[in-house]
């Protein structure tokens, strides 16, 4: 299996904006979400609140990056190269920190967390709530519409749709999406369709299409459309928040915020030039996924551990600063090369029942 090197699918500005999505959930779930409802840090952060309320929304921003890096992905590739290729990026780090997550919130997460082997073997498929469990660490449900999100590219390329419809595909997603958010509010759609998020994915794709292939008035107009839907589907969020917590972002202050992420995919694309990579962006970017699997669960534990040594602020800020570097560790150490690993393996695996099964399907044709 011929795939292409990951440099040649790496704009460091993209990384650096990965990041601050990454900070940013974290700051949400430290300095907001930690002590709010669910009440699982034991002390509240009532000045950065405000703020840290905000945070919520880099998880928006990681579909809109996703969008426009899985578009790169698919780019010029076979269905199966692109599968193997999201599989190799998700499934190692994702075992590995869902695995450290479970072993400590089962060591030590009592009472406020609790694990099970169950929940834990439940979770190796990523589908956890498929099989009666909660999720391991209660962010990977954005996982699960990755993987969503992923299988439809990987429909569209089996058929050749992306290569020859991409836009009409973007078209009928968007009437869908707002079909299901604005009238009829399906929680299978939402799941299967990923109506509430998929205007981001979609402008993602859009912004990748418009880079790589130039400007285009149905390009530029989907990019407007998928705007203006993801500007109404953020009220979801929005309303799920206000009866959770009591509290949400303002409306206005929403439509704000989607300019800014927008604009900020657009800039990264634009100023991607700027700034050349090196091995401290491909770093940043690297250990934003581990940090995002497993500083929330871990995170409180050891905020709520260290709160009464060193007071909160310096809890909350170490176990950040400590989350990053452990990240970067398991990236560098451990992530990295079982990708390079499973990549060989998995795409040897591939190519070879694809050819037993093109043989197979020879030796059944009739014989003229």
């Amino acid at each position: 299996m011929n795939t292409r090197p990951a440099e040649q699918n790496y704009i460091a500005t993209l990384d650096l904006l990965r990041l601050v999505a990454a900070m940013a959930v974290v700051f949400f779930h430290y300095f907001f979400r930690g002590a709010a409802a669910e009440g699982i840090l034991a002390e509240g952060y009532p000045l950065a609140a405000p703020f840290a309320l905000y945070g919520y929304l880099g998880v928006n921003l990681f579909f809109l990056i996703s969008g426009f890096v899985i578009a790169w992905s698919a780019e010029n590739r076979s269905w199966d190269q692109f599968a193997v290729a999201r599989f190799v990026r998700l499934y190692p780090g994702f075992l590995l920190c869902m695995t450290i997550t479970f072993a400590i919130v089962f060591l030590a997460g009592s009472p406020l967390l609790s694990a099970s082997f169950v929940q834990y073997a439940a979770n190796l498929s990523m589908f956890a709530p498929t099989f009666g469990q909660p999720f391991m660490d209660g962010v990977y449900w954005s996982i699960v519409l990755e993987l969503v999100f992923y299988g439809w590219v990987t429909l569209a390329l089996l058929t050749g749709l992306f290569q020859t419809r991409k836009l009409e595909l973007i078209l009928i997603w968007l009437a869908i999406s707002a079909l299901n958010e604005f009238f009829i509010g399906s929680a299978a759609a939402r799941l299967l369709f990923i109506t509430e998020f998929g205007p981001f994915f979609a402008a993602g794709v859009l912004v990748h299409h418009l880079h790589a292939h130039g400007r285009s008035l149905p390009a530029m107009l989907l990019l407007a459309a998928a705007f203006l839907i993801s500007c109404g589907t953020l009220s979801v969020t929005q309303h799920w928040m206000l009866g959770h917590y009591g509290i949400a972002v303002s409306s206005a202050n929403l439509v704000i915020a989607n300019v800014v992420m927008h604009a900020a995919l657009i800039g990264a694309v634009l100023l991607r030039n700027r700034l050349r990579p090196s091995g401290l962006t491909l770093a940043l970017g690297g250990l934003t996924y581990p940090l995002y699997l497993l500083h929330q669960d871990i995170g409180y534990l050891v905020i709520n551990a260290a709160t009464p040594l060193i007071g909160r602020w310096f809890a909350a800020f170490g176990c950040g600063a400590l989350m990053l570097f452990v990240s970067w560790a398991i990236w560098r150490a451990c992530e990295r090369p079982a990708q390079r690993l499973l990549r060989i393996w998995l795409g040897r695996a591939v190519d070879a029942g694809l050819a037993r099964f093109r043989r197979v399907s020879a030796g059944a044709q009739p014989a003229e």
